[in-house]
């Protein structure tokens, strides 16, 4: 079984594209400043392994494949328990900078038939580890 699933937001962020940037593409530091993010192992050069929990008691493995790290355009291809991409588009914006974050995934297995069941509480899930982004980005 298997679902779908597309997220987008955006966000006005206090600090320019270039530095956002420079905080997205250190994935291994992620743990520091993004609480959801609990653990990164580097798989290579272009891969890292990451471990999430939001605020369901469940941890999500996601192997990271980096697509681009040029700006504008920032993304990963998304393996592990979660099939697809995410894609973070960064341009100036006064006072800082403007960020349109969209990702598609397809859940497979236990997880895809469970989302079925649950997808409003996944959704709600998603977006609790966004906000732990968006807060760690702005520093607070």
């Amino acid at each position: 079984m298997t679902a779908h699933y597309t997220f987008a937001e955006t966000w006005e962020l206090p600090t320019p594209a270039e530095a956002v940037r420079d905080v997205l593409v250190d994935v291994e530091r992620y743990p520091q400043w993004w609480p959801q993010v609990r653990a990164v192992a580097k798989l290579g050069e272009d891969d890292a392994l990451l471990v999430c929990r939001s605020r369901l008691p469940y941890d999500l493995e996601i192997v990271l494949h980096a697509v681009s790290r040029d700006l504008p355009t920032l993304e990963v291809g998304l393996g592990g328990d979660l099939d697809g991409f995410a894609r973070w588009t960064l341009t100036p914006a006064p006072g800082g900078s403007r960020m349109v974050f969209e990702q598609e995934v397809v859940v497979r297995g236990l997880l895809g038939l469970a989302s079925i069941a649950l997808r409003p509480v996944l959704i709600w899930n998603h977006r609790q580890m966004m906000l732990g982004c968006k807060r760690g980005l702005v520093g607070g």
